[in-house]
């Protein structure tokens, strides 16, 4: 199953905009997870991620996926590779 990490924060618009849309994007059979952390509960995220949140992952040891707003094809090829991987 794909996994994504949403680093987020409470009252922000861009990242509730961003989860939805990344969960419309589920396709049929084939659910992912999606862990959203909240970087103002740790001061060494608020350091990394403060002014660009909504930021997405899908492996944390790769480049993220994008921040602001979904990247919808970056997902999907994020998607398609995980796949390959289960199968």
């Amino acid at each position: 199953m794909a996994q994504f990490t949403l680093y987020s924060r409470s009252y922000c618009h861009l990242c509730e905009d961003m989860l939805d849309a990344l969960q419309a994007l589920a396709p049929q059979g084939r659910p992912f997870e999606v862990d959203v952390i909240d970087v103002d509960a740790d001061s060494a995220l608020v350091e990394r991620f403060d002014e660009l949140v909504p930021v997405l992952f899908g492996q944390l040891d790769e480049p993220e996926l994008c921040h602001y707003f979904l990247d919808v094809e970056a997902v999907r090829n994020y998607l398609d590779r995980e796949s390959v991987k289960v199968t």
